[in-house]
């Protein structure tokens, strides 16, 4: 069986912040989590209704950092729904928000950066504490896997989460060498390998005309892609393929409009994988990614002008009639 890893990042907009006051968490949560429009959610609640339709699994990482101007009660409220559903909650983490958290800013030294690698090792730890913490007192089991916001971890951020017990880091994006991510991990690395003490699970990956690769994202690969690259993972022998979607990806945040486009792709994944043989759904918790039998590295799913090009075309009408998230 290949598992297949639906991860949802999910957290407030630290963009979208306005105030520390209730109506202004409560206006960032509908747009940002519940994804409130004119025809209905289509955030937390949607996604999760439709994973129990089809009997599928998904994880979760939440960033429980905006507790520190909203307080626990605003991580509570995204994590309650995501364990009743029987989902999988794992550890987030933007650090945007410690420039928003004035005097409750968990460091000593007040220092505030985009990406948590932007600090020393012992900053790091003392974040990521304070982030692991947060999450478990929100009512999340103890997190097993963590993703950096903006993917913008370092080495120091694996040791961080190792000396923390946290087993496995999914912030390595393989297709976005030039990102946020200073992990020392290479675009060849597209299997979970053990690296600083941890087991890194890289995000998937296709490969694109002119010999790059393009991140296996809800936003950014069509439906017919996604679901060619699962299909070419299992006849490759591959035990696990990794998934990115955010809260928010399915409308605008700013017009609250739904991206019909974007979760067509979404909803279609889900439904389709319930009949694709070979193929199941896994958590960190449960079934994390196995590292691989075969020494040999994996090849991401060969390029193809015919799906390049529908895919160039159906991006234009989205953002033609959707616009940016």
């Amino acid at each position: 069986m290949t598992r297949v890893f639906i991860t949802i990042d999910t957290e407030y907009s630290s963009g979208l912040y306005s105030g520390p006051g209730p109506a202004d968490r409560a206006e960032n949560y509908a747009r940002s989590i519940a994804c409130i429009t004119p025809s209905g959610p289509a955030g937390l609640s949607h996604k999760l209704e439709l994973l129990a339709q089809y009997g599928q699994k998904a994880v979760f990482f939440v960033d429980p950092m905006p507790a520190l101007v909203w307080g626990v009660a605003a991580i509570e409220d995204i994590i309650g729904p995501i364990i009743d559903a029987g989902q999988d909650v794992q550890l987030h983490c933007h650090t945007e928000w410690l420039g928003l958290a004035g005097s409750a800013n968990p460091l000593a030294s007040g220092r505030t950066g985009n990406n948590i690698a932007d600090f020393p090792l012992d900053e790091q730890c003392e974040v990521l504490r304070f982030a692991r913490d947060t999450l478990i007192a929100a009512g999340a089991p103890a997190p097993v896997a963590f993703r950096a916001g903006n993917y913008g971890a370092d080495d120091d951020t694996l040791r961080a989460l190792a000396q923390l017990g946290i087993a496995y880091d999914s912030s390595h994006c393989p297709a976005l060498n030039d990102g946020e991510c200073r992990i020392s991990l290479g675009p060849e690395h597209r299997d979970p390998l053990r690296h600083m003490g941890m087991i890194e699970v890289p995000t998937g990956a296709i490969a694109t005309i002119g010999g790059g690769q393009r991140h296996a994202q809800i936003t950014a690969l069509t439906l017919a892609e996604m679901l060619a690259a699962i299909r070419h993972a299992r006849d490759s022998g591959r035990e696990s393929f990794t998934l990115v979607s955010h809260s928010f990806e399915l409308i605008n945040r700013r017009s609250l409009a739904v991206n019909r486009i974007v979760r067509r792709r979404f909803n279609g994944l889900v439904k389709a994988l319930v009949a694709m043989r070979g193929v199941e759904t896994g958590t960190f918790a449960h079934n994390p990614p196995p590292l691989p039998k075969s020494s040999m590295p994996s090849e991401p799913l060969p390029a193809s002008p015919v799906r390049t090009g529908m895919r160039m075309a159906e991006q234009l009408v989205s953002n033609t009639l959707y616009g940016a998230l």
